[in-house]
């Protein structure tokens, strides 16, 4: 049986995992000039720069795939959303998506809720991903912009004043070996990004296009979900060869994020809305 465990500090991890793109918001600053506020800030980054988390590839929970009006439903110990998979052969190219960043309450434990539109994960072994971060540090919410390559680059945080409301728009973009990583936060354009990174064909299978909510794991399990009420993913575009699509343009994969134990939903997503390009994942439960 998989552990999800509750992690009573984050600060506490050994080190591992997570690039720092950022400064800590006091830099620069004068002890007696730093507010409250920064100095939660630059805790959490600290933290972060400690924290073990795992590379996101989907982790199955068995006994939950089912068809239903030829939508292929699924579980997971870590993702909960829609992904377009391989089964009549298809590699993907550019994925996209867009979303208002949730407002997540912290509970009395550190938790982590990572939001991302990607290439691979769902039945490969690397990920190309980027997107939003959420992470209650003693008890306060702190929001970042990211982007990884696994196995070549872990979790990388590249904007720490994300906020709850902004604007987000993120896409990843296959040409060749080279992809594209970007995330545009139009509200606060100081965590907007784009970076290119290469992957071997052989490598990088280009085997699904994902819209996921996760739970990241680390040394000892997953890690807590904080409540983000709602995560709705809007104006999703996906192509495949010569053809651009939606969601729906693909065989897809209703993914349900379920606890330890693959008994009860953490993580629930709604159904796609008519054109194919927009859904809303629920939480339910931490762990």
């Amino acid at each position: 049986m998989r552990r999800r465990l509750v992690w009573s500090s984050l600060a506490l991890v050994p080190a591992l995992g997570v690039t720092l793109a950022v400064s800590p918001a006091s830099a620069g600053s004068t002890p007696a000039r730093v507010s409250l506020n920064e100095r939660a800030a630059a805790a959490a980054l600290a933290a972060l720069r400690r924290l073990p988390l795992g590379h996101m590839t989907n982790q199955r929970a068995p006994g939950h795939t089912r068809q239903i009006r030829g939508l292929n439903q699924a579980g997971s110990y870590n993702w909960a959303g829609y992904v377009d998979d391989n089964s009549t052969a298809n590699t993907y190219r550019k994925v996209t998506g867009q979303w208002t960043e949730p407002a997540v309450t912290c509970g009395q434990e550190d938790q982590i809720v990572i939001f991302f539109v990607g290439i691979d994960g769902w039945n490969s072994s690397t990920v190309e991903q980027a997107g939003t971060f959420a992470q209650c540090y003693q008890g306060a919410a702190h929001y970042y912009s990211w982007w990884e390559m696994y196995p070549a680059t872990p979790i990388t945080i590249v904007g720490s004043t994300v906020a709850a409301g902004d604007k987000i728009a993120a896409s990843v973009v296959k040409t060749g070996t080279s992809y594209t990583l970007a995330v545009n936060d139009s509200t606060n354009t100081a965590n907007t990004f784009t970076k290119t990174q290469t992957c071997a064909a052989t490598t990088c299978l280009a085997a699904s296009a994902d819209w996921i909510a996760e739970a990241p794991s680390g040394a000892r399990g997953d890690y807590p979900l904080p409540d983000f009420k709602t995560w709705t993913l809007t104006n999703a575009t996906v192509r495949s060869g010569t053809t651009l699509g939606k969601i729906s343009t693909f065989p897809d994969d209703e993914i349900t994020m379920f606890d330890s134990s693959a008994t009860y939903p953490l993580v629930q997503p709604g159904p796609l809305n008519a054109t194919g390009n927009v859904f809303s994942d629920a939480w339910k439960n931490s762990y």
